[in-house]
């Protein structure tokens, strides 16, 4: 174990490192000078993350007490950034339950610290499901043991975070809008950055510190308030906002989640937590980890960085991240090892005499503003269905519009396969009766015929399930020549138009 003289660089572990607090903590404590160990459920999708070479990564799952056990050996400080926000009703028993692996992985592992990120909490207020959660996975924690930390937070402003994305969505595509009552709670918000700074300011306190501290911005504001203010730093309008009484949780997430990116069993937590006061009623954190010398960053700053990030495409991590609770996330079924059953395939191929690296370019950037290549209109339709059903539909869009990392999510595809130039396969994140995949493979061979010098091979594959899930596939091969057909010629298309664009300008260049 690192000594506790504050200096000396410590081993942190890291869970949650897939998601959105967790994959902006990693690069911060690596700059800090410390030791990082990441653990994940899937170690595949922290392979294309900038740091990845640079930490330990360990397989294991939250819930395995020998596993987690495994993780926490020879670690000083553990990052405990799991929550099963979103899961459905039974979320706050998977938290319980994997608090308390952790904590005795923990203690049993001599950790000399558990850091965990939780939420606000208001005075003399029943909790919403969510935040009570979270208080009881303090509690689990805070009696571990093990010397704990605490670090309750309201809101977090960052780009790509969920709360910010709610704002951001509601604010921009909404001018008037009928608003629950919450509007009018009282809230906190703290900017990303700040957060990064007390969480890695933890992994070097004093042993004998254990307790929660309250952590927020410079700003306490109302809903309403907080999306006039979004307006003004956006450059748009005044909203006209509209309180109403009736409007439930249940009503306000599937709202949220019909205007939003943010799908309905994820706003709905987040949405229910709104109605809470949640206003820090301490400063203590500074004791040990000072503010910096300008302040913390104030609510319009916070906004206005976060919005320039999405705007300069330099989104490090997003709330969609994480993969979306209750889908499957089996691998593909491949020939050699699929043991039965019905499996669909839709397989097309497209010759193109743009060159492999110019093919993959239009391949990788597919999705999010770029579309699909085909069929616009029924892109949208489906993206519009499957959120009426409470799916994630399209407006996940992408962190970035020129790469891609292998476990990130892309509009309502999950990418589960990426090799450079060559392979890309994404799993639905849609609502189906099924599982479906859909794969791009960019090939060259001698067998090409010039002026060919390249091809696309695109396969859509479906496990259905049950009869419902046959049907679902039979009622759509009639759309698959528009769709998949329409998809490959015009990704070859893009790809062909773009070499002769790069060509006229070679040739403008040099005249």
């Amino acid at each position: 174990m690192a000594d506790t003289d504050g200096t000396t660089p410590r081993t942190c572990l890291v869970t949650g490192a897939t998601g959105y607090i967790g994959g902006r903590l990693v690069p911060e404590l690596l700059a800090a000078g410390h030791r990082v160990r990441v653990m994940t459920r899937s170690p595949e999708r922290l392979r294309d993350h900038p740091w990845a070479e640079q930490v330990d990564i360990t397989r294991a799952d939250a819930g395995d007490p020998e596993a987690v056990a495994a993780a926490c050996a020879g670690v000083d400080v553990v990052y405990y950034l799991i929550h099963a926000l979103g899961t459905g009703p039974e979320f706050e028993e998977t938290d319980r339950r994997t608090a308390a692996v952790m904590a005795q992985a923990a203690r049993q592992a001599g950790v000399g610290r558990l850091v965990y990120l939780g939420g606000l909490l208001p005075e003399d207020e029943e909790l919403s499901p969510h935040l009570r959660s979270r208080a009881e996975v303090a509690e689990v924690l805070l009696a571990s043991g093990v010397p704990t930390v605490v670090l309750r937070a309201a809101v977090v402003l960052g780009s790509g975070s969920a709360s910010f994305e709610m704002l951001r969505y509601l604010t921009e595509r909404l001018p008037v809008m009928v608003t629950p009552r919450w509007v009018h709670s009282r809230i906190q918000p703290i900017a990303i950055r700040d957060v990064l700074r007390y969480l890695v300011g933890c992994a070097t306190l004093p042993p004998d510190v254990h307790r929660c501290f309250d952590i927020g911005g410079p700003d306490v504001m109302d809903y309403e308030q907080m999306m006039q203010r979004f307006a003004a730093v956006a450059g748009l309008p005044r909203r006209r906002i509209l309180p109403v009484p009736f409007f439930t949780p249940s009503l306000s997430s599937h709202w949220v989640g019909v205007i939003t990116p943010v799908p309905a069993g994820i706003a709905r937590p987040l949405v229910e937590s709104l109605r809470n006061t949640v206003v820090c009623s301490e400063h203590d954190i500074a004791q040990y980890v000072p503010d910096p010398p300008g302040g913390l960053l104030g609510f319009d700053d916070a906004v206005r960085l976060a919005i320039q990030r999405v705007r300069d495409a330099e989104v490090a991590t997003r709330w969609s991240s994480a993969s979306v609770p209750g889908v499957p996330s089996d691998p593909l079924p491949t020939d050699p090892d699929w043991a039965g059953g019905t499996l669909f395939l839709d397989e097309r191929t497209q010759e193109t005499h743009a060159t492999p690296e110019q093919l993959w370019r239009v391949v990788e950037g597919i999705g999010g503003d770029a579309g699909w290549y085909s069929f616009p209109l029924a892109w949208e339709v489906r993206g519009w269905l499957d959120r009426a059903v409470g799916g994630v539909g399209l407006r996940r869009g992408r962190r970035s519009p020129s790469d891609l990392y292998v476990g990130e999510a892309l509009d309502f595809w999950r990418v589960e396969a990426l090799e450079e130039e060559k392979l890309l396969r994404l799993r639905a994140e849609m609502r189906v009766p099924g599982r479906a995949w859909l794969e791009f493979h960019v090939e060259q061979d001698g067998a090409l015929v010039p002026p060919a010098r390249s091809r696309l091979r695109q396969k859509a594959t479906f496990k259905p399930h049950g009869l419902f899930g046959s049907l679902y596939w039979w009622a759509l091969v009639p759309f698959h020549g528009f769709v998949f057909g329409g998809m490959v010629r015009n990704i070859c298309r893009a790809a062909e138009e773009g070499t002769a664009a790069a060509a006229d300008e070679r040739r403008a260049h040099v005249a």
